[in-house]
């Protein structure tokens, strides 16, 4: 804006991020955030009152086949959030190999630098990279990182995350329980699609599809149909949790999460919208504004049963004919038409330059124009001037109030006048861009690798021979069933807040009883196993996919840690340090909060802890009662690389992991006995990808 001078009080980053909107009982609310999986989706959720945004980029996100946003659009859609006062978090939540950590931190570089207010994380490894090289960015833990505890809050506030995503399947007294406690916000989820494994557990379309749920890639095999009992055990109903708003408000959550990047924008716009009426009026959802809500978009309904803790057969549902309907007679979203309030004070005095101020929301600037002329026929009035300033058309903002100073009888043209207005706007918008310097990655050096064990872990210890026992180094058993016959405990995958005194009682109990290692599935349970006095182990669900991960492993203190099945060999060669390998088993696919086996078959089978789930072609995934009532679903094929021990030495694959489910004595034996011989596998089998 030449010939104009601004003065700024406040960057529109501070703005936004101290920007809190407030209740008529002047209680902050929490931030509602919604997707935008498109550009018109942006727009409609910037219209429909959003707080916050979360979009990706064309890629390292968990929504690939979301429309996105291409790079030459990026920049326009930061400078539309920050025009309206909307927070834009940019997702980078997916793993990362070593191989793409340049490019992901060049994504990130060139994001920071257009105006991302946040990244959302799933990587260990990836957010070590952008708090090493970018440690002015604010980082989100995204929920696929799996964080379900106030000890995993503790963790990633270290690693340099300032807000957690919550894993869907938490309860409101846990919420209550984890805000009261964690030393980082907590995001919830409010709306939308519910994974039926817990986020970043799931590795049923990666394993048996080729489709990476944790690269972004998931085929749904949940909601497909399955043999024997309910036909659809694993297709839940989409959350709603609009009728319970007083209470998520009372519970200290700092946002609510509106899940929906593949959906429409008409999609975005209607549900954000009866999400911002409820929350600025405090109050839960009727049941006329239930019914909208589900014909807008719904499986059958809804399901609130996870935070209520009522878990049961009413959270399954699919999409219906019927659904599908009426979700075709949404209104369709035009464009953007919410503006924000603006006020001016506007001073024009004689031989001295014209001055305008612009304020919204806390940010105010001023700048600073022509001189006016002294008026010889029709001096400026408060109206006319008025009136020109007011022309605020397809800006963000609406003319307020107006305090304008005239010290005699002057006159400035209209076009000057706009001229000003434009000015003042075109500041009070600002620019969202940063000054950033050029970073390259280092990839960090390869990590030193230890000499490697065998360990294997069992459902059950009545499934331990004396085989078992002289071949391997370490064996591992589930908490619940440590009898002190081996030297390693499984802790259970979940463990929410209010499971975690019973956890910690049973793992001190398992050190009296000779446990020595704990295998950890979680960065919020390293705690536990210490706190036990036991050497923790990092088990695969953590998901070291890249050597930055498997560093950030080795500083918190694991002892050695499993890696990613969803890895080729060349991957792992790439990692090296104290890794080891899925080398023998079946993998877990799905880790369950809603008990799957009383859908396939009966409580009687729920409480022996197994069945099988048959899918369209017939191949059978064993279903395993794990920790209470959680279910772990196991590949139909188990792994197998006994007579590739050349090829795993190649690769330099040292330590070595089994993994037991529904195998017999024998069975165990005879595998054993197999693998240590070279011998080739007898059925058909799972291989690790050179």
């Amino acid at each position: 804006m030449k010939g104009f001078v601004l003065c700024l009080k406040e960057t529109v980053s501070e703005l936004i991020k101290t920007d809190m909107k407030s209740d008529k009982f002047g209680k902050a609310l929490p931030e509602l955030l919604a997707p935008a999986g498109s550009a018109r989706a942006l727009d409609a959720a910037i219209d429909a009152g959003a707080d916050a945004v979360y979009f990706g980029a064309s890629a390292f996100n968990a929504r690939i086949g979301a429309k996105n946003f291409v790079w030459d659009e990026l920049s326009d859609a930061f400078e539309r959030c920050h025009a309206y006062g909307v927070r834009a978090y940019v997702t980078l939540n997916t793993l990362v190999l070593d191989r793409e950590m340049g490019e992901y931190l060049g994504t990130a570089e060139k994001l920071w630098r257009l105006g991302a207010d946040a990244f959302i994380v799933a990587d260990l490894g990836g957010a070590a990279v952008l708090r090493r090289y970018l440690p002015e960015a604010e980082l989100h833990a995204s929920t696929q990182m799996s964080g379900h505890n106030t000890y995993a809050a503790k963790v990633l506030h270290d690693l340099g995350f300032s807000r957690m995503v919550l894993a869907r399947e938490t309860s409101l007294e846990n919420i209550k329980t984890f805000t009261k406690n964690s030393p980082i916000e907590a995001e919830i989820f409010i709306h939308g699609a519910l994974c039926v494994s817990h986020s970043g557990q799931c590795l049923f379309s990666s394993i048996v599809g080729g489709r990476s749920g944790n690269r972004g890639e998931c085929a749904q095999p949940c909601r497909l149909p399955y043999a024997r009992g309910n036909s659809y055990p694993l297709s839940l109903k989409d959350l709603c949790l609009a009728a319970h708003i007083p209470s998520i408000i009372d519970s200290g959550a700092a946002s609510l999460k509106i899940e929906g990047r593949m959906k429409s924008a008409e999609y975005v716009h209607a549900v954000t919208s009866v999400y911002r009426r409820l929350l600025d009026e405090r109050r839960g959802a009727d049941a006329k504004e239930i019914e909208y809500l589900s014909s807008v978009f719904s499986r059958g309904g809804f399901t609130d049963g996870y935070f209520t803790g009522k878990i049961g057969r009413g959270m399954l549902g699919v999409r219906s004919d019927e659904d599908k309907e009426k979700t075709r007679a949404l209104e369709t979203f035009d464009k953007i038409k919410r503006k924000r309030p603006v006020n001016i004070r506007a001073v024009f005095c004689p031989d001295e330059p014209s001055k305008l101020t612009m304020s919204s929301d806390g940010k105010e600037v001023t700048v600073s124009g022509d001189v006016p002329m002294a008026a010889i026929n029709a001096p400026m009035t408060y109206e006319s001037v008025r009136t020109s300033l007011a022309k605020l058309g397809d800006t963000p903002f609406f003319l307020d109030s107006a305090d304008i100073d005239i010290r005699g009888k002057l006159m400035l043209p209209a076009s000057k006048l706009n001229a000003l207005r434009r000015a003042a706007v075109a500041a009070l918008i600002g620019k969202a861009k940063r000054d950033v310097p050029e970073i390259q990655y280092k990839s960090i050096d390869k990590l030193s690798a230890d000499k490697g064990c065998l360990s294997a872990r069992f459902v059950s210890a009545d499934t331990v021979t004396d085989k078992a026992r002289s071949f391997f180094d370490r064996i591992y058993l589930p908490l619940k069933a440590f009898d002190g016959s081996v030297n390693g405990v499984i802790i259970p995958p979940v463990v929410f807040d209010g499971e975690i005194d019973e956890v910690s009682k049973k793992l001190k109990k398992a050190k009296e009883m000779g446990a020595k290692y704990a295998l950890v599935g979680n960065l919020g349970h390293i705690e536990f196993a210490k706190e036990a006095g036991l050497v923790p182990v990092g088990d695969f669900r953590l998901n070291i996919f890249n050597r930055e991960s498997a560093a950030q492993a080795e500083a918190l203190g694991f002892e050695e840690y499993i890696l990613s099945p969803e890895l080729t060999l060349a991957q792992i060669r790439d990692i090296g340090g104290k890794s080891a390998v899925i080398v023998c088993g079946r993998l877990p696919l799905m880790l369950l909060e809603k008990c799957a086996i009383k859908e396939i078959s009966s409580c009687e089978a729920c409480s022996k802890g197994s069945v099988s789930l048959t899918d369209r072609m017939g191949k059978s995934f064993p279903v395993i009662r794990e920790w209470e009532h959680r279910n772990v679903i196991y590949n139909s094929l188990p792994t197998y690389m006994g007579d590739k021990k050349q090829i795993l030495s190649k690769f330099g694959v040292s330590g070595k992991h089994f993994i037991f489910s529904d195998e017999g004595r024998e069975e165990v034996d005879e595998i054993i006995y197999a693998y240590e011989a070279g011998r080739s596998p007898k059925g058909i089998v799972r291989r690790i990808k050179e």
